[in-house]
């Protein structure tokens, strides 16, 4: 999980208007940055299938949203990725 700090920090990056928690692009990176840190972990104990489990959920979501971003607005779609540094 990201501190809340942090989670304030990404959230203020990526908003599209001042009151803006749940856009797609606010997800994302949020969701990136837990998947970054699940990623770390797994490398210390790659014997978690629970861990695992957990990222395969996060992959499979952050997927669903780049997709639903890509379809609505392929510019911010294209935004984000460069934010979020993804290939």
């Amino acid at each position: 999980m990201i501190k809340i700090k942090n989670k304030k920090e990404i959230i203020t990056q990526h908003q599209i208007h001042k009151t803006d928690t749940g856009s797609p692009e606010v997800q994302i990176a949020l969701l990136t940055k837990d998947i970054k840190k699940v990623i770390s972990h797994l490398k210390k104990h790659p014997k978690d299938q629970h861990g695992r489990y957990g990222l395969l959920k996060m992959v499979v979501k952050r997927k669903r949203l780049l997709k639903y971003l890509e379809k609505k607005n392929p510019q911010r779609y294209k935004d984000i990725i460069k934010k979020v540094e993804l290939k």
